[in-house]
Parts: structure tokens; C-alpha cells; sequence
């Protein structure tokens, strides 16, 4: 059964509190950026290929060496026991049954330990999302903890320097209690030191592969290509294209358009090593047309939009060989996920939906959802003659006048009340 989001949405809205609700659900600001996050995918069109032979689709993916059923993704949200009481247990024992990744977020409302003990039983596997805080000793314990109770690897959240204010949650007002807020951070005397901190560099990629033990590290929040560059020159092994889904910079650029930018500039790789040039960068428009042959010519890289059209083929360079590019935000149906995969994911991650579905489920509700947008997804797979996952952006090339494919002037098309211009 095709899972619906919007139904689980509204049926979760009527048993949770109204304040929790909210929390879940609201956005920050003015709510642009979370209206236009769903809207943004389906105004992807889809080119697919015939005579392939999809008699049967595999869904398998393998993510930073770990084999997955689904890249279909459980993303890392707050205080689980607020939606179901068992919290973040029943939602990673969701997760493992489905054969899907499951990231444990920092504000967890359960023990590392036993949520990492919950997906272990289920032969799953787990990331442990990091807020790097302002008592930076409290942040290392919960790594080197998430270390040792079998965490495969680390993400960085790196759009948090501040909370986005949020009118519904913070006029809702809701209150998580001690017994929940601390379990994983233990009694302390000022909370001044759980805030997030507002001075997390790209240094602090390593700084966390360190104290993780060498545990890969991967940066959610990137929205930018020259950002995904740096996090990899940094020795971050992926980057999950996020705005927060949209609780953050209200007006920040839906994913769907941000993620063929920064899957194209994890492809080309870095930009040779050499001296800068001295001197301002000229401005201007970049020249419509393709590239011409022979030498790059020396001076500045001219400023300007990155042209339209699609990543050309051929070899990754040795330098982000293996460089893992995720995405989240509205994503909501099958279809959703296969137009991120077309545009140059390797995974997607979910938010609201597995809260919905834990609200109305528990772990079986979250187990469905996932493996009911898998199922969807392999039935699109074949209309798009795709037989496995990494056939997917070649099966069904991302028509260019779509807005995701890099056209700037489809990008003003979104009104602040998310519907078209």
C-alpha cells in the first residue's frame, strides 16, 4: 500500500497535544522555506528510458560501506516521547525493520546505549547527529558514547550557529521535562551549555573524526557547492543538502534546487591546487554555451550563475572518490524520492513523516512508511527504467527546463504563500 503523508499527517494531528504539534510541524519565519521545500520537487519533470529490461528492481543501496534495503532514510528530529512513548526506541526499531538507516539526533528523549542496543537487535545500522554545543567536554562524552554503543558514523549539523525563531512552537510554548531533555546529558547545573554553539568551523570536522575514534563524519545543512567542496577538503565523507527542513533561514533555497548544484560540484571534484590570483574577481554573467577546447586560460574565475544543463559524464576525480551527497526537506512520496535520486542523491532522509507515523504507529507505523515508500519507489523505478538505484539519473534525466535543473529564472516562481507565479 502506497503510504500517504498528508493522511498520516492530519490523523497525527489529532492525537498529539496542539503544542506538540506545532513543534513538529511549524517552520520558522514567515514559513516560506517549508511551504516551498515540497512544493519544489514536483516541479521536477522526469525524462524516462525504454526497452529496459525492469523485470525486476532492486532498491539496495550501500551508504559510507554499509548495506541498506532502502535509500530511504530516517533523518535526525528531536524529543521522540513527545509523539510516542517509547520515543527514539520504537522509531529505530521502525527504522531496522525496514532495512533503512536510522540517525539518532542529540536531543534524544532515550539512551544512546539502548537505542543503539534496539537497532543492533534489528540488524541495523545507526548515525549519531551532533550539535556541537557551547560546553564542547559535554558534546565529546555523547560522541565517544555514540562511539562505543555502535554508531557507524557522525553528523554534523552545520546550520544551527542560532535557533530560527518559530512562531507556532514558540507561541505553543511546549515544555520538554528534565527527564527526557537530560537523560543522555546527566544532571547539570546550567543548561547555558546544552545551546548550540555559534563558533563551529569546518576545523571542527576533524575535531569530531578525532574524538569519534575515526568515525566517518558527514555535514547536514549544505546548501552551497563551493560549502560541500570545503566540508570534503576537510575530510567530511558526505554532505546531506538541507535547509532544516526550513526551521532555519526562512527563505533559504528549497533542496530540490540546491541538490543538482552541489551533486554536479561533488562530481567535477575540486578545483586544482595552485595559488589564488590576486585581485578582485570580475563581475559578469558566465558566457551560455559549451566550454571550448583546450588549455584553461590563466587569471580569476569569472563570477556569475552556474550555467544550465546536465553534469557531464565520466570519472569521478580521486579527490571525491566515495563522496556521499544525501538530501532531505519535503520529501513526501515515492516519487519525491526518485526525482532525488535523478538529481544526484545517493540517499534520502525523512523528518516529519516517520514523527507522523510514529505518532499514529509507533515502531510497526514507522516500519510501514518505509517500506511502503520503497515499494512505491521500485514500482517508479521500473516506469522510469531504472532496474537498480545507480541506474536511476541516467534512467530518467531531469528535463532541463525544469527549476532543479538549473535554470534561474524558473527559481522566482515560488510566492511567499508557495504557490506559483
Amino acid at each position: 500500500m502506497v503510504p500517504d503523508a498528508a493522511a498520516l499527517q492530519r490523523r497525527a494531528r489529532q492525537l498529539l497535544p496542539a503544542e506538540v504539534y506545532d513543534y513538529y510541524a511549524g517552520g520558522s519565519g514567515r514559513e516560506r522555506t517549508l511551504r516551498a521545500n515540497v512544493k519544489a520537487w514536483r516541479q521536477v519533470w522526469l525524462a524516462p528510458r525504454v526497452l529496459r529490461d525492469v523485470s525486476a528492481t532492486d532498491t539496495a543501496v550501500r551508504l559510507l560501506g554499509a548495506a541498506f534495503a532502502t535509500p530511504v532514510a530516517v533523518a535526525p528530529t528531536a524529543f521522540h516521547r513527545m509523539a510516542h512513548p517509547d520515543g527514539e526506541l520504537a522509531t529505530a526499531a521502525g527504522a531496522a525493520g525496514a532495512g533503512a538507516l536510522y540517525v539518532l539526533s542529540t536531543r534524544s528523549t532515550r539512551r544512546i546505549e539502548d537505542v543503539g542496543a534496539v537497532v543492533a537487535a534489528g540488524g541495523g545500522t545507526w548515525w549519531y547527529q551532533v550539535y556541537v554545543m557551547r560546553d564542547r567536554e559535554l558534546t565529546a562524552g555523547l560522541v565517544r558514547r555514540a562511539a562505543a554503543a555502535g554508531a557507524a558514523a557522525l553528523v554534523l549539523t552545520a546550520d544551527t550557529p542560532v535557533v530560527g525563531h518559530k512562531r507556532r512552537s514558540e507561541q505553543a510554548r511546549v515544555t520538554v521535562g528534565d527527564e527526557d531533555f537530560l537523560v543522555n546529558l546527566g544532571p547539570l547545573a546550567d543548561l547555558g551549555g546544552t545551546t548550540q554553539a555559534a563558533d563551529v568551523t569546518f576545523a571542527d570536522i576533524g575535531w569530531l573524526t578525532e574524538i569519534g575514534g575515526g568515525l566517518p563524519v558527514v555535514v547536514k545543512g549544505v546548501l552551497r557547492p563551493d560549502d560541500a567542496l570545503a566540508c570534503a577538503a576537510h575530510g567530511a565523507a558526505a554532505v546531506i543538502v538541507s535547509n532544516h527542513g526550513g526551521r532555519q533561514l526562512d527563505g533559504a533555497i528549497p533542496t530540490a534546487w540546491a541538490l543538482p548544484a552541489v551533486a554536479a560540484a561533488a562530481r567535477a571534484g575540486p578545483v586544482p591546487a595552485g595559488p589564488v590570483p590576486a585581485g578582485p574577481v570580475p563581475a559578469g554573467p558566465v558566457p551560455a554555451g559549451p566550454v571550448p577546447a583546450g588549455p584553461v586560460p590563466a587569471g580569476p574565475v569569472p563570477a556569475g550563475p552556474v550555467p544550465a544543463g546536465p553534469v557531464p559524464a565520466g570519472p569521478v576525480p580521486a579527490g571525491l572518490e566515495g563522496f556521499g551527497v544525501y538530501v532531505d526537506g519535503g520529501i513526501r512520496t515515492g516519487h519525491d524520492v526518485l526525482t532525488a535520486l535523478v538529481l544526484g542523491a545517493r540517499a534520502v532522509f525523512l523528518g516529519r513523516p516517520v514523527l507522523w507515523a510514529l505518532a499514529c504507529g509507533g515502531a510497526d507505523g514507522v516500519r510501514e512508511l518505509l517500506t511502503g515508500l520503497t515499494a512505491e519507489l521500485a514500482h517508479l523505478m521500473a516506469l522510469a527504467g531504472a532496474a537498480s538505484v545507480p541506474e536511476v539519473p541516467a534512467a530518467a534525466a531531469p528535463d532541463p527546463g525544469s527549476p532543479a535543473a538549473g535554470q534561474p529564472d524558473h527559481r522566482l516562481t515560488i510566492s511567499p504563500d508557495g504557490g506559483r507565479r
